[in-house]
């Protein structure tokens, strides 16, 4: 899966572990870096779900468009499918099968 950032300071702290680290903490750092390895390795985000670990989901109300996969409890790392309309099924939901590019949009606590 190819993976893009929101921005090019976003793209500048997830290419560097220092700067990970430096944000967020060796231990979240170790799973960002985790995570974006796994989602790359995938053809497309319909393998996500053979890695339950990560529980990837949908997101809903204002955060619409948009998915999470788990990092440390609470935080999750936000992206969204990279096309602009992303790819749909018959019944109007993400087809998980076609979309082959994402866009990470950061790290946050969306619990608040």
């Amino acid at each position: 899966m190819d993976i893009f950032f929101k921005n090019s300071q976003l793209q500048k702290t997830f290419n560097s572990y220092e700067r990970l680290m430096k944000k967020h903490g060796q231990k979240r750092a170790k799973l960002i870096t985790k995570r974006l390895s796994e989602l790359q390795a995938m053809p497309d985000l319909s393998f996500v779900n053979k890695l339950p670990q990560l529980r990837c989901h949908e997101l809903k109300g204002n955060r619409k468009g948009q998915l999470a996969v788990d990092l440390d409890h609470p935080y999750r790392l936000i992206f969204s499918v990279a096309y602009d309309p992303p790819p749909r099924k018959e019944d109007g939901g993400l087809d998980w099968s076609r979309v082959e590019a994402i866009q990470i949009e950061g790290v946050e606590d969306y619990h608040d």
